[in-house]
Parts: C-alpha cells; sequence; structure tokens
C-alpha cells in the first residue's frame, strides 16, 4: 500500500526515508508546542466582578499608555492605531474599547481572560508578544475578570488600528508558539511568606499587571527579555534610545519614598521629569492609591544591584577647521 502512495526511490533509500519520517516527526512537535492555549469559560467559576478594582487594574496595568488613540487627550479613548516599532517590524496597537464591531464589545469574559492570561485571540491564533501578555499572564484571574467589567463602562470607538507591518518570517502567528513555550511559564504570581503584605503587593503590581521588566529589560535575538538582566534596562525595544537601569545598581541613591514619588509625579529627586512613554506610563500610575505606589516603591527598592549591557557611546562629532 505504501508503495502505492511513496516513490519506490523513498524504499530503495532507508537513509531518505529515515528522513521523511523525522520531518514528519518534528511537523507533529511543532504543531503540538505551538497549539494556542485558551481558557475554557466552564473553568472559570461563578463571580461577580468588581469594576472599582477593575480601574485599579486598569490604572496598574498602563492600559492607556498603549490602547488610548494618540494624538488626543482623553485616556479613557480606546480606539487604538499607536505604532510600536521593533526590531521584528512595526506593530499597531488595537481598540480595546466596547465598540461591537471594531472593539471587544463582542468579545466573552472567557475570551478577555484567554487574550491576557495566554495571548490567544477569540479568532484560536496566537496574539504577538507586543502585547505583554509574558507579564500579564502572572496576573490574578479575579484582577482580569474585574478589568473586563471595568472596560465595559467605558465608552465605545468605533475605528480598527491599522494592520501590524511585520515581515516574513515574523508574521506567521504559528511560530509565536515556540516563543511562548521558551519565554512563558504559565504560573500565576505567588506571595513571598518571607517578605512583608505591602512588599508582596508591589511585587504583584510591578511583576504582572504593571509589567515593568517588558521595557526595563534587554532582550535576546528572538525578542525575550534577558533573565539574569531582568529590570537592567537596555535599549529601547521601540528602537531609539535607551531605557534606564532600575535596579540598586543605578538608583541605589533612591529611597523608597522616591520611588513613589515618582510614580506619582515623574520627578526624580535630581530634578528631572520622565519623558517619552514613560511620561504615559506616569498618567496612569498617578491614578493608583497611595498605598499601592507604596508597596511598588518597596519593592522596586529591593531589587538587588544587576549590571545592565553596556551602552553604547555617543559619536563624538568632529568640528571643521572653520568652526568657531
Amino acid at each position: 500500500m505504501l508503495r502505492r502512495i511513496f516513490p519506490s526511490v523513498i524504499f530503495r533509500n532507508p537513509g531518505f526515508l529515515g528522513l521523511v519520517v523525522a520531518a514528519v516527526i518534528g511537523c507533529a512537535i511543532f504543531w503540538w508546542l505551538t497549539i494556542p492555549a485558551v481558557v475554557a469559560s466552564n473553568l472559570l467559576p461563578a463571580y461577580t466582578p468588581n469594576p472599582a478594582n477593575g480601574l485599579t487594574t486598569f490604572n496598574a496595568g498602563g492600559c492607556s499608555s498603549c490602547h488610548a488613540v494618540p494624538g488626543q487627550p482623553d485616556r479613557l479613548k480606546l480606539g487604538g492605531g499607536l505604532a510600536i516599532p521593533s526590531p521584528f517590524g512595526t506593530f499597531r496597537v488595537p481598540n480595546i474599547s466596547p465598540d461591537p464591531a471594531d472593539g471587544i464589545g463582542r468579545w466573552t469574559e472567557a475570551e478577555f481572560v484567554t487574550a491576557m492570561l495566554k495571548g490567544t485571540s477569540p479568532a484560536g491564533g496566537h496574539y504577538f508578544p507586543a502585547f505583554p501578555y509574558a507579564s500579564y499572564e502572572h496576573a490574578k484571574v479575579e484582577d482580569v475578570r474585574d478589568l473586563f467589567a471595568y472596560l465595559k463602562t467605558l465608552a465605545p470607538v468605533s475605528g480598527k488600528a491599522p494592520d501590524h507591518d511585520v515581515p516574513f518570517p515574523f508574521n506567521v502567528r504559528r511560530n509565536v508558539g515556540i516563543w511562548k513555550f521558551l519565554f512563558m511559564d504559565g504560573k500565576p504570581s505567588a506571595p513571598d511568606p518571607a517578605r512583608s503584605a505591602q512588599w508582596n503587593r508591589g511585587a504583584y503590581l510591578v511583576g504582572s499587571l504593571g509589567h515593568c521588566a517588558e521595557c526595563h529589560s534587554p532582550r535576546n535575538f528572538l525578542g525575550g527579555i534577558v533573565a539574569a538582566q531582568r529590570f537592567a534596562g537596555g535599549p529601547n525595544p521601540e528602537g531609539e534610545g535607551w531605557v534606564p537601569n532600575i535596579t540598586q545598581k543605578r538608583l541605589g541613591e533612591w529611597s523608597a519614598k522616591d520611588f513613589a514619588y515618582f510614580l506619582e509625579t515623574g520627578q526624580t529627586p535630581e530634578g528631572d521629569t520622565a519623558g517619552g512613554s514613560m511620561a504615559r506610563v506616569i498618567r496612569n500610575t498617578s491614578q493608583l492609591k497611595p498605598e499601592d505606589r507604596a508597596a511598588m516603591a518597596e519593592y522596586l527598592k529591593s531589587l538587588p544591584p544587576v549590571e545592565g549591557p553596556p551602552r553604547p557611546k555617543k559619536a563624538v562629532k568632529s568640528q571643521s577647521p572653520d568652526s568657531g
């Protein structure tokens, strides 16, 4: 039977047959490893969402930093459209307003939880990791459900964001499953019993919802965070500039109060002001309760000193002979 399906040359060449079998097995393993994970609705227990806590989750997660329509002052107009450049192409942030046609108005709660914790779309495909679900996966399911309830209270915004501009092979979403296999552990955040409740709250906000490491850590050639240099700064993922090291290696002179004040105002102890994308982050953290900012500050102050990647030296501009 097999001889009718495959050319006889395969059976005369055992080595070639072995390659075919290995390729089939490899494809099967790849397909299995890259199956998009979902959270089934029947796995979500009965729950009454708390939109007020959803607002806290919204601010801690910095949702409006990326999803607010660019160029307008309303941080709750979540029509998306922001372009995020990267070494893998340009990603464009989607509409997450309750609009039923262009936003998430028709999403179920389980689909939203799946998107946040698994990085899988309602259509069953992988989202690109420009969406920081590698951090959000550590969030509490209840916080995510509360966030969904809060988002539904906002005004719908019509209009879809432009498509991503990502070249081959990075645009093959099935490949993202391998990225998830390498860089996601699927573990929820767990408190450290040796630490205070405030420290644990800060660790949770910084490490999951706040996704601070997503920008403040160097990345490898696959775009995954270099675990040994987490929070140690590095090249701006958006392509220009340098994101600072926020461990005690660079901010050892900052007190916990300095961290908390910065998260509220964007003002550093040296008198500088946060700019760029960090200014958008401060617009969110400034809305948090003071005790949450204090918790984040306590955790950030506790980060051990970590040496980050070397920052490239600025090129020295040569002066012409005629210059003054």
